[in-house]
């Protein structure tokens, strides 16, 4: 009996996915939901388990293959898994017969060796530069050695056949007639015409690089690809449009100094900037109502609740998980879910119904150093926030130049919705909350 292993449903508006990384091999002993595959998806990346414990069969579909929902896989079969000891069981009888001392054999019979001009019969085809190169020469693949990787022919190869070939001595022509004796001088050079050929002694050329040698092509992922077209669409369908502002994280600071180990005490999370942020943020959306909206064809849609995406960077590129009904969740239970996705993010194991239906997002450059930038818009969402790196410079307090720790902070939107004036508004509502911490309290 055996079970069919396909490609299960992968969510709303996927219809397939690119095989990755087989976990078993055909005759591994698997057991019950023991991942088998790894399928990427344009959003996410997700495990096949084994629906039941037993032996796979053929693998059907080689890694890197692209294969709709509902493809057959694999199949799981009862009985054991291969053993390599019961294969050398089955050899040792053979390799304990004597055999026969080899005669050596005659001189006759010993075959050719092989020239050392001649390529590996498994060489690789010669890059379009070397193809090139032997036809300019004149010259055959088989009378050129490859260096290469595997015995390819590179194009300093048949350079170096080329020299090779000129170099050595060729056969005098007779004589037309007899030459004239004539004194030579010690000094003077003797030029002998060759057809097309010209010997340069005592020079070395410098042997030219090969790119084809040192390029390396993967293929894109299907998240990549995704990512590439999103931020692309984006870009073409959206008047978009980034506006900036500073903010002062001292107060920040000092709060996160002095109820940091009381909060992760009695929160079980770490207080970070990104939970303040999205409070921040909810505030000044509901101040400005567009930054939260999107266009439906010739109609914009505000939402009246507030799902902020937060920006994750993965090995695999940059996903952004949803904290839904953000503004109905307490700074502790916004900070555990940033924490939570974080790590499934980085494991893999964020599903698809995690990234959809965000209303406004959110950015953080700083972790990775960057001071100022233009983040790309999420589309169909009208706002992203970015974040950037905190570094104390001089600032006029008072009347006094004192040093702040401060924070650029950019918002990317869509002109088509918001006004210059409602996106300044809402980059100084972020400021006012951020600064002035109580406004989160009160609700200013």
């Amino acid at each position: 009996m055996s079970i069919e292993i396909r490609v299960p449903a992968l969510g709303e508006s996927v219809t397939e996915a690119t095989v990755g990384k087989w976990f078993k091999q055909t005759g591994d002993a698997v057991n019950v939901d023991e991942p088998l595959v790894e399928l990427e998806t344009d959003k996410v990346t997700v495990e096949v388990p084994a629906p039941a414990a037993g032996v796979l069969g053929d693998i059907l579909v080689k890694s890197g293959t692209t294969v709709a929902v509902g493809s057959l896989l694999a199949a799981l079969k009862d009985g054991a898994a291969k053993s390599s000891a019961g294969n050398s069981q089955t050899t040792a009888p053979q390799a304990a017969k004597p055999s026969a001392p080899p005669s050596q054999p005659k001189p006759e019979h010993v075959a050719a060796k092989a020239p050392e001009s001649a390529p590996a019969a498994d060489a690789p085809r010669p890059p379009p530069a070397a193809l090139k190169a032997l036809t300019e020469a004149g010259l055959e693949p088989s009378d050129v050695r490859g260096t290469g990787r595997r015995g390819q022919i590179l194009k300093e190869d048949v350079i170096n056949a080329v020299a090779a070939t000129a170099a050595k001595p060729a056969a005098s022509p007779p004589p037309l007639r007899e030459p004239t004796a004539a004194p030579v001088s010690p000094n003077a050079v003797t030029i002998q015409e060759a057809p097309a050929t010209i010997v340069m002694r005592d020079v070395r050329l410098p042997s030219p690089a090969n790119d084809a040698t040192r390029e390396e092509r993967v293929r894109m992922s299907k998240l990549r690809q995704t990512i590439a077209r999103r931020l692309k669409e984006a870009q073409n369908a959206a008047a978009m449009l980034t506006t900036f502002n500073d903010v002062d994280m001292s107060a920040i600071m000092a709060l996160r100094a002095q109820y940091k180990d009381v909060f992760e005490k009695r929160h079980g999370v770490k207080l970070g900037f990104m939970g303040l942020f999205v409070k921040a943020a909810i505030q000044a959306l509901r101040d400005v109502p567009s930054v939260n909206a999107e266009i439906d064809h010739d109609e914009i849609v505000y939402k009246n609740y507030y799902h902020i995406g937060v920006a994750v960077g993965t090995e695999k590129g940059l996903v952004v998980p949803v904290v839904r009904e953000a503004d109905r969740l307490s700074l502790a239970e916004i900070e555990q879910k940033i924490t939570e996705f974080g790590k499934r993010a980085r494991d893999g194991k964020l599903s698809i119904e995690d990234m959809q239906g965000g209303t406004f997002t959110i950015s953080n450059g700083g972790v990775y150093g960057s001071l100022m930038s233009t983040p790309i818009l999420n589309a169909p969402q009208s706002g992203i926030l970015g974040m950037h790196r905190i570094e104390e410079r001089p600032v006029v307090r008072n009347g006094q130049i004192v040093a702040r720790p401060m924070m650029y902070l950019a918002l990317s939107y869509d002109h088509r919705i918001v006004d210059g004036k409602e996106a300044v508004t809402f980059l100084v509502r972020i400021k006012e909350c951020l600064e002035d911490p109580q406004r989160f309290i009160l609700e200013l």
